[in-house]
């Protein structure tokens, strides 16, 4: 499947993991940070929701 036609979710994840490699960041360190990210993003979308 081409990049082009595929979710804006897939391609935003392909960007964050391209970001990421290409300044060399550790996997551990990407992880947290993205745990991190995630749980931002799931309370301003319970904020959403809730709204």
């Amino acid at each position: 499947m081409s990049l082009e036609l595929a979710p804006d979710h897939v391609k935003l994840a392909v960007d964050l993991i391209e970001l990421l490699e290409s300044h060399h960041i550790e996997p551990e360190v990407a992880v947290n940070a993205l745990a991190i990210a995630l749980r931002d993003f799931q309370d301003k979308l319970k904020l959403k929701v809730d709204a």
